[in-house]
C-alpha cells in the first residue's frame, strides 16, 4: 500500500497515523523464497519535522517459515519489526540512489509501506536457522533425518583418496 505525503509535506509539525495491513504472503531473499505465516498490520506515525524531513516511526510483527540449516525442517520465527527513519524529501530520487541512501520506499512524495516493511525484514533476515542448538541433521547416506533416530547406514566416513589404503587393511584384519 503507499501512503501520499504531499499534504504532510505542506506545512512543518504536519503529522499522521495509519494502521496499513500488508499484503505480502512470500518473502525473496537471494534465490529462496519464504512464506510469511503471520502478519500483523505496520502501525505508522509520520510527521513533518521541519524543513521538508519526514520522520517515519512504525512497528508490526511477522513470523515465518525457515528450514533448519541442518535437518530442512521448517522453524517458525517471528520478527518483531521497529522502524525509525528520516527521510530528507528536498532530495530528488537520483540523489537518493547515487548517495546510496536506503529509502528506496520512497517514490517522488509516495511512501511504499510494503517496501518498508520489507527493507526492515531483509535487515534483521537470519543467516542460518537451527530447529534446535543440537540438530543432528540429515544423514548423509540415504538423508534420514537423524532428529527422528538413526537410520541404520554405516556414516564411516572415509576421503576416497584413502580407499585403496582401507582395502589393504580390510584384507589382513583378522577375524
Amino acid at each position: 500500500m503507499r501512503i501520499q505525503l504531499a499534504e504532510i509535506l505542506l506545512e512543518d509539525g504536519q503529522a499522521l497515523h495509519r494502521e496499513v495491513p500488508l499484503e505480502r504472503e512470500v518473502m525473496k531473499v537471494g534465490t529462496e523464497h519464504f512464506v510469511l505465516s503471520e502478519k500483523s498490520p505496520v502501525i505508522l506515525d509520520i510527521a513533518n519535522t521541519g524543513s521538508q524531513v519526514i520522520k517515519i516511526e512504525g512497528s508490526c510483527k511477522v513470523s515465518a517459515r525457515i528450514p533448519c540449516g541442518r535437518c530442512l525442517e521448517e522453524v517458525e520465527i517471528s520478527f518483531p519489526l521497529v522502524i525509525s527513519r528520516e527521510v530528507d524529501m528536498k532530495r530528488l530520487d537520483g540523489e537518493r540512489v547515487r548517495e546510496l541512501d536506503e529509502s528506496n520506499f520512497i517514490t517522488g512524495s509516495e511512501l511504499d509501506v510494503e517496501q518498508l516493511a520489507y527493507n526492515e525484514l531483509l535487515v534483521q533476515w537470519p543467516m542460518r536457522v537451527l530447529c534446535k542448538e543440537d540438530c543432528k541433521g540429515l544423514c548423509s547416506r540415504c538423508g534420514a533425518n537423524l532428529n527422528h533416530g538413526d537410520c541404520g547406514c554405516d556414516r564411516k566416513s572415509l576421503d576416497p583418496r584413502m580407499a585403496a589404503i582401507s582395502d589393504i587393511f580390510s584384507k589382513y584384519k583378522e577375524v
